[in-house]
């Protein structure tokens, strides 16, 4: 079964494999670096995140990203490292990721002794990044791909909205349109792991106003997260809406009942991303 968070997390991924590596290992990979096809039939492939690690001795690294506790964390990682060993035949280094204190387990101390009645334990050995104990500087000041995990660092509320700016500008300094969509809209759903709806779109709304179909995408895939179509319909409406009147003010009856009548969620997702294009309300509904 998908996690609500998993999607986020491979676009993540996606955004940089490489820096990702680096900011792991603490040193550039020695060759080119792929996300790759991380299907192991039994195991389900939503659940993986896998970089090849090129170079004279390839290997790859395997992330999982963990938002709530799960007493079998621990064996599936193993699983997986052995998995991914079996079919790649390269050797595997697992990360662990717990994303909130919600997700954290005395037992993921980074080493486990796994019981052999025959002998000593064996000891799996992997990694562990308690996302809530990082300095949000670390993130910062990183790649752009860890951007999205700043928010959600050791800060409190107090200190969120000046870390919003500080993604704002890096990624208007230093990210293409497309990237800046992709980061912002895992921003808004890793905000959600810690912060209320209310709270997350008084700080997006701030710093998203001149992007339009930017904020769009951030909110909806928040919605996305929830799993919930019918919250999604909902939330779609309210940003269009929302949006549209501070474009083009507020939507007269027609285009309200329109949006209120229409359930097809793919097309709210083209009005949104047309919104940044239109020049009114009729643009977007010429039948109104």
């Amino acid at each position: 079964m998908p996690h609500p968070y998993d999607a986020t997390s491979k676009d993540l991924l996606d955004a940089d494999p490489a820096r990702w590596v680096t900011y792991l290992t603490r040193e550039p990979p020695p060759g080119p670096v792929d996300v790759i096809d991380a299907d192991l039939s039994t195991v389900t492939a939503e659940a993986d995140k896998v970089i090849r690690v090129n170079g004279s001795d390839p290997w790859l690294l395997h992330l999982e990203f963990q938002a709530n506790t799960d007493r079998w964390l621990v064996p599936r990682v193993l699983k997986y490292n052995a998995m991914l060993y079996e079919k790649h035949e390269l050797a595997v280094a697992s990360v662990v990721v717990l994303m909130r204190p919600a997700a954290n387990m005395p037992a993921v101390t980074g080493s486990w002794a796994v019981p052999n009645p025959l002998g000593s334990p064996r000891v799996f050995e992997y990694r562990v990044i308690r996302v809530w104990e990082r300095p949000p500087e670390e993130f910062l000041t990183g790649p752009l791909a860890l951007l999205p995990l700043a928010p959600i660092a050791a800060t409190d509320r107090t200190g969120v909205s000046a870390i919003v700016d500080r993604i704002r500008g890096r990624l208007g300094a230093e990210a293409d349109r497309p990237l800046v969509a992709k980061l912002w809209a895992c921003t808004s759903v890793l905000m959600g792991l810690r912060y209320e709806s209310a709270f997350i779109d008084r700080l997006l709304e701030g710093v998203l106003q001149m992007e339009e179909s930017t904020t769009y995408q951030a909110l909806l895939a928040r919605g996305e997260a929830r799993g919930e179509t019918k919250w999604r319909l909902v939330e779609a409406r309210a940003i269009i809406s929302r949006l549209g009147t501070k474009r083009f003010g507020p939507p007269p009856a027609t285009v309200t009942a329109a949006l209120e009548a229409t359930t097809d969620l793919s097309l709210l997702e083209e009005l949104g991303d047309r919104l940044l294009d239109a020049r009114g309300w009729d643009d977007l509904f010429p039948v109104a």
